[in-house]
């Protein structure tokens, strides 16, 4: 390896052959972007170093099975992705194993409705993830699930044994909250 920075391409090689050195240098290549996946489902920190570590175990145990065959300029995008994915079910696990997710109503037909919403045209990432947290916790994990991690309706539903149907209602629910309460800070901030 020498002096020269290996590439991501070269990391991941060297994971596949188990050398620690490449293990070291991927860890701490993607220990930040990891910590933050688990941040947005679990609060507690002793938790979420916990999550942190467990993560990559898992990534260099299964590093095997990630496989790209686009363009080297988007491989560092998907390895982000797998990663990512990896983390975000490690952290749901882990929250459905302490019974943390409490669902507390029956979702009923009317509730099936679509809500139409009128909701600024843009908000921004740090908008949404401040606003975020004052979700309750099943609307902020469907909406991470769904908005930030990609999955689809019907994979939150086999993973927290739900009625995709019961995902959708309770993403609707999140996005509204947080298109009121956007809306009412930029109230707040106007009137100033």
């Amino acid at each position: 390896m020498g002096n020269k920075v290996p590439t991501l391409k070269e990391l991941i090689a060297g994971c596949t052959r188990k050398e620690f050195k490449y293990e070291e240098l991927l860890y701490k290549s993607f220990y930040g972007y990891i910590y933050g996946v688990t941040l947005r489902y679990i609060k507690d920190q002793d938790m979420v170093m916990e999550l942190v570590n467990d993560a990559f175990l898992r990534i260099f145990k299964n590093i095997n099975d990630f496989t790209f065959d686009g363009p080297s300029e988007a491989l560092h995008k998907a390895f982000k992705g797998w990663i990512s994915r990896i983390t975000a079910n490690l952290a749901i696990d882990r929250l459905r194993s302490r019974k943390t997710i409490v669902y507390v109503e029956e979702i009923t037909d009317k509730d099936m409705m679509e809500i139409a919403i009128e909701s600024p045209d843009k908000l921004s990432f740090k908008d949404i993830m401040a606003l975020l947290d004052r979700l309750p916790p099943v609307q902020q994990l469907i909406f991470n699930m769904h908005e930030i991690e990609g999955f689809s309706h019907e994979e939150i539903a086999l993973k927290l044994r739900i009625p995709a149907s019961t995902s959708r209602v309770y993403l609707t629910r999140a996005r509204t909250q947080l298109a009121q309460r956007y809306q009412k800070i930029m109230g707040m901030y106007y009137e100033k």
